[in-house]
C-alpha cells in the first residue's frame, strides 16, 4: 500500500506543478507590455564642441547650459486584451488538472476499499482454513476413539498348542475367542514345512486348503469359548514325513518340522461386506526320544493378528 500512496503523491504533485504552469502562462499573457524608455534628441557635435570651448560667465560663475529641457510625459498605459484562444487554454488546462485531481482521489479511495476487502477475504479464508483444520482434527480424533472402542469390543482369535488331556506326546491346536463379542471361523488352513531351523523359512507362507473331500463347517465361539483345530501324536510323525529318511532327520534334529497355519473368522456384530479378520501360527515339533513337545516357533510373520 506505500507504494500506492508513493504514486498517488507523484501525481498529485505533478498536476499541481502543471496547474502552477498553467497559472504562471496566463499570467504572463495577461501582463501589460514595457513601455519603451524615452530617448532625448541628439545634440548635434558643433553645439557640444562650442559648448566645450566657451561657456558663458555670469560674474565669475558658470552659467548654467541654455538648452531647454524636454520632459517627455509616457503615454498611459494600454490595457492589453487576453485573446481567446489563451484563456480556452487556460481554462482548459485547468478542467484537466481538477479532473486529474479528483480521478486521483477516487482512485486512492477505490484502492484502500479493495485493500480493506482483500484483508478480510484474507482474514476469513485464515479462519475458515483454521476451523476447517480444527473439524478435521476433531473427526480424526473422534474416529481414532469409535475404532479404539470397536477393537476393544470386537473378538480376539488366538491360536495355541497345549498337550492332550489323558494322551501322553499328544497335542491339539485350539483356537479361543479371547474377545469381548463372538465371532464366527469361516477357514483353517495348516501346513507341514520342514527346515534346518527358523532361519530357513520361506519368507512369504503360502497356505493352501487340504486336499479332501470334508469341507469346513462354520464355528461360533462366544468370548472364552475354544474350538480344537488340529491334533497331532507321537504316532503321526511318521505319516507327516515324506519318507523315512526325512523321519530319521527330524528324529536326530538334523531337519525340524514346523507345523503352520492360519484362522479366519467373521465379527457378529459387524456389518455386512466387511474384511474377515485373521489369525497365523506356528508351532515346532520336537520329536525326543520317548516323549514330544510342541512349542510356539517362526518369524513375525507366521505369528500375526489382524
Amino acid at each position: 500500500m506505500w507504494y500506492i500512496d508513493a504514486m498517488i503523491a507523484k501525481g498529485s504533485a505533478t498536476l499541481a506543478v502543471l496547474f502552477a504552469l498553467v497559472s504562471a502562462s496566463g499570467a504572463l499573457s495577461a501582463q501589460a507590455p514595457v513601455h519603451p524608455t524615452p530617448v532625448r534628441p541628439p545634440v548635434p557635435a558643433s553645439t557640444s564642441a562650442a559648448q566645450s570651448v566657451a561657456k558663458p560667465d555670469c560674474n565669475g560663475i558658470p552659467c548654467e547650459d541654455q538648452q531647454p529641457r524636454v520632459i517627455v510625459v509616457p503615454p498611459a498605459p494600454v490595457p492589453v486584451q487576453w485573446p481567446w484562444h489563451d484563456r480556452i487554454l487556460w481554462a482548459a488546462c485547468l478542467v484537466l488538472a481538477i479532473v486529474g485531481y479528483v480521478g486521483l482521489m477516487l482512485a486512492r479511495s477505490t484502492l484502500k476499499q479493495i485493500e480493506r476487502q482483500t484483508a478480510a477475504v484474507q482474514e476469513t479464508a485464515s479462519t475458515a482454513a483454521a476451523a476447517a483444520n480444527a473439524a478435521a482434527e476433531t473427526a480424526q480424533a473422534a474416529l481414532l476413539h469409535a475404532q479404539a472402542i470397536l477393537n476393544a469390543e470386537r473378538p480376539w482369535i488366538l491360536v495355541t498348542a497345549e498337550p492332550a488331556r489323558g494322551v501322553e506326546s499328544s497335542f491339539e491346536i485350539t483356537a479361543t475367542n479371547r474377545g469381548r463379542s463372538p465371532a464366527t471361523i469361516t477357514s483353517a488352513f495348516d501346513q507341514v514345512l520342514f527346515a534346518a531351523d527358523e532361519a530357513h523359512l520361506p519368507e512369504a507362507l503360502e497356505l493352501k486348503p487340504a486336499e479332501s473331500a470334508a469341507r469346513f463347517v462354520p464355528i461360533i465361539l462366544l468370548p472364552g469359548e475354544s474350538a480344537t483345530l488340529k491334533s497331532i501324536r507321537r504316532e503321526d510323525v511318521k505319516g507327516l514325513c515324506e519318507s523315512e529318511e526325512k523321519f530319521k532327520s527330524v528324529e536326530s534334529w538334523e531337519e525340524r518340522l514346523f507345523l503352520c497355519g492360519k484362522v479366519a473368522y467373521n465379527d457378529l456384530i459387524a456389518p455386512a461386506g466387511k474384511e474377515a479378520h485373521e489369525t497365523r501360527w506356528c508351532c515346532w515339533y520336537i520329536h525326543g526320544k520317548q516323549r514330544s513337545a510342541l512349542v510356539p516357533a517362526g518369524p513375525a510373520g507366521y505369528n500375526s493378528h489382524t
